[in-house]
Order: C-alpha cells, then structure tokens, then sequence
C-alpha cells in the first residue's frame, strides 16, 4: 500500500476521524512526508462536534495539517429529502468540495478510506460518488478489510485502532424523514450524553435512531437489558429532544436502517 501511495503526488485525504480513513492519512504521511498531505473534514450539522475536535488532534498528533471544510450538503435536495441513495448526495458534496481546494492549491490526488469490507458489503451509494470522480482508495485496492485496518492502526500505534464506527449523524434518520439541523442536533445531544451515562457500564457501540414516530436506541447486546429498564437512559433521551416519543432498545446493529428499505435489493447496487 505505501508504495502505491507513493506515487500519488500531494495528496489530499477525506479524513472523518474514523479508523480507516485515519490510517490512510498516516500511510499517506509516512509514503510521501507530512509536508506533501493535508487531511479534510467536513463541518456539517451531520458529523459530530466532537469527532470534529478529535480529527485535528490526530493530525496534529502526526504533523499533518488539518482543514475544515463546510460542506452545505443542506443545500441539496437528494440530501435533505433523504431517500436510500442520500449518502451519495452527502459524498459528492464532500468531494467537490475536496476536490475545489485539489485544483486551488495543486494537490494530485484525493483519498478516502474505503476499505475491502465496504466494497463487499453491496449497499454504499457514497463508493460511488468517490468512483465517479476518480478518487484514490488505498485500502480497498491493497484488499484490507476492516480487520486488517484495525491490524495495522494498532501496529502504527494509532490512537484511532480500537476506536468504534462512527458513521455520520444522518445515517440514524430514517429514510423519508426529511434531514434538518433539529433533528440532528437531537440524535447528537442524545447519543453524547448517553454515552456518559453508559460508558461506565463497558459502553462500546451506541446508534440512537430517528424513526419519526419512535426513536430506537441500539447498545451492545449485554447491556440492552440494563438499558431498557434504566430510567436515567429513557430521561436522558427524553431530555435531549424526544420527550413524548416511544422508545425501544435493541442491540446494536450497523446498517440497521437499511434493513428498513421496501425493496432491498433495488437499492442493493446503487
């Protein structure tokens, strides 16, 4: 992979802080020199405060510079309306966005984390956004999935190796339920402060999920016994916005909005 990335000239890197993306930003740092990368995050109600903050810190941590970008995907329709294919809508905002300051400031090339696990997975309207615009994948085209991603984050003493999926905050909304700031602010506010409230008792993965007319809090499944009948968990998402809305807790489940599509396989390749 280091050699391949060698050979991409400056690069730019699509960086959400999460683990694979975090790992090219370090292959790219170490096959070209810090001087030749800037990493990109997206500032965006839909991507976290705090995964923000910690973004920079890792670059810092690397000698990497570090920008923030405002992607105004709000301004899309396919975004807002949020139908199967909103995170197509979503990555192409990014990109173009990546790819305006490429040419402004004469970088080769833009990378992302896609690993061998999403391509696999069948369902990711955003691989395709990347394809079209010719962006670089690292680590799908070196075959690491997400295991060996992990592997290798943590051989590079990367603080990002253990470190849960995070996936953007409109992911949790339910497909036809219109994306605004309220909403994502909500499902923020409710995660972050459960997170406080649950990571004491071994809290590893945690989505609260918009369904409009309930909202669904999914924890790993040794805890979703204890959650359920805790009465701070309930006040606690009450409190951040869904006061009078059902809620039900279930174990943990990446994707589990999909499961909701009408017609599955429709989608499967979109």
């Amino acid at each position: 992979m280091l050699g391949d990335i060698a050979g991409y000239g400056r690069t730019l890197v699509a960086f959400s802080g999460g683990v694979d993306s975090s790992v090219v930003v370090a292959a790219a740092a170490r096959a070209l020199g810090s001087d030749r990368v800037i990493a990109v995050t997206a500032v965006s109600p839909a991507v976290p405060a705090a995964e923000v903050a910690f973004s920079g810190e890792f670059c810092a941590a690397l000698g990497v510079e570090h920008r923030l970008v405002d992607t105004n995907e709000m301004d899309v329709a396919g975004y807002r309306e949020n139908g199967p294919t909103r995170c197509y809508f979503c990555k192409s905002t990014l990109l173009d966005t990546a790819a305006e300051l490429a040419r402004h400031e004469h970088f080769d090339s833009i990378a992302v984390g896609t690993n061998a696990s999403d391509l696999a997975a069948g369902f990711r309207p955003g691989i395709r956004a990347a394809a079209e615009r010719g962006v670089r994948t690292p680590l799908a085209d070196a075959g690491l999935d997400k295991a060996a991603v992990r592997a290798l984050a943590r051989a590079w003493s990367l603080t990002t190796w253990d470190k849960p999926a995070a996936a953007c905050l409109s992911s949790r909304i339910a497909y036809g339920l219109a994306i605004t700031p309220a909403r994502l602010n909500r499902v923020e506010q409710a995660e972050r402060d459960l997170r406080r409230v649950l990571t004491p008792h071994g809290l590893r993965d945690l989505r609260v999920r918009d369904l409009g007319d309930s909202v669904r809090v999914e924890v790993d499944a040794r805890l979703v016994d204890q959650a359920r009948g805790d009465e701070e968990v309930r006040r606690t998402v009450q409190q951040a916005g869904f006061d009078g809305t059902p809620m039900v807790v279930e174990p943990f489940r990446s994707g589990s909005m999909n499961e909701m599509l009408a017609e599955p396989e429709r989608w499967r390749h979109a």
